[in-house]
């Protein structure tokens, strides 16, 4: 089974004293939670970024690190261009909000608060209504390793029929689909969308998302071609899995979509 929080990978630099992201360590809990706060709003405007907003549907979460039943979230019906550090919203695993001004968003809690609560090794998670996930998400079956983006995801998604196109606002609906997240990162949820979680970092999550995302518009294309395409192997899939498709893989493949950011929108800090 794929190691779901290790911090190194085969793309490590083998030379000393090179410039290269190295996962941060805190000492308290303030500093760990700014940070999980930043990341999350960096995740937020990277949704925007590329145009994975709907209305005010999609709901990103993190927990925070010293209370792990209480998880920070983007604010209901705020554009995920306009999220920032002081509108996010501390909430409960009840949909209690505990800290912010705004409301939840009662599919985000539905959905989110019953994987965190069940599984106390998801620290993050992501959820947004898009065209080609949603699209594909209409053909109930899971991703065909077309190609090494896709074979990160090989034996590491599943595809839940569970509540499948029914508006997740009451709790039996997270209940659900809550259980379907055992040991992997990512989900598709029939006649819904996809969703996805991480043990490591809200970097992960978004970036797996994001590629997820793409993976389903890229094999829509290609089944659109009407040519059957050329699957990579179950082991080169494995292969594939295991050394871009992890989790550090993930935060590290974020790394520059944040420093982008931050340096182009530094409202979102505020």
């Amino acid at each position: 089974m794929l190691d779901k929080v290790k911090n190194h990978s085969i793309y490590q630099p083998t030379q000393p004293g090179l410039t290269f992201p190295q996962v941060p360590e805190f000492d308290n809990f303030e500093a760990d939670r700014l940070h999980r706060k930043q990341r999350l709003v960096a995740a937020c405007r990277a949704f925007a970024m590329e145009k994975l907003d709907y209305g005010f549907a999609g709901h990103l979460t993190i927990r925070d690190p010293e209370h792990p039943e209480l998880y920070w979230t983007n604010p209901m019906c705020v554009h995920f261009a306009q999220v920032k550090v002081s509108n996010l919203i501390l909430a409960d695993h009840k949909g209690r909000v505990v800290e912010g001004n705004y409301a939840i968003n009662r599919a985000g809690f539905v959905l989110h608060a019953a994987v965190h609560e069940a599984h106390p090794d998801i620290v993050a998670m992501c959820h947004a209504h898009t065209v080609y996930g949603t699209a594909f998400a209409a053909l109930g079956r899971p991703l065909d390793p077309i190609s090494q983006d896709a074979a990160a995801f090989f034996e590491d998604h599943v595809v839940i029929k569970d509540e499948a196109g029914q508006v997740a606002v009451e709790e039996s609906a997270g209940l659900a689909v809550c259980d379907w997240f055992k040991g992997v990162k990512a989900a598709i949820h029939q006649n819904h969308g996809l969703l996805t979680a991480s043990r490591h970092s809200i970097e992960a999550a978004a970036f797996w998302f994001i590629a997820l995302e793409r993976c389903c518009r890229q094999q829509l294309l290609v089944e659109a071609s009407g040519h059957k395409p050329v699957m990579v192997s179950p082991e080169r899939s494995r292969y594939s899995r295991e050394h871009v498709g992890s989790e550090y893989i993930g935060w590290l493949h974020f790394q520059p979509i944040y420093e982008h950011l931050a340096a182009t929108q530094p409202d979102m800090f505020n």
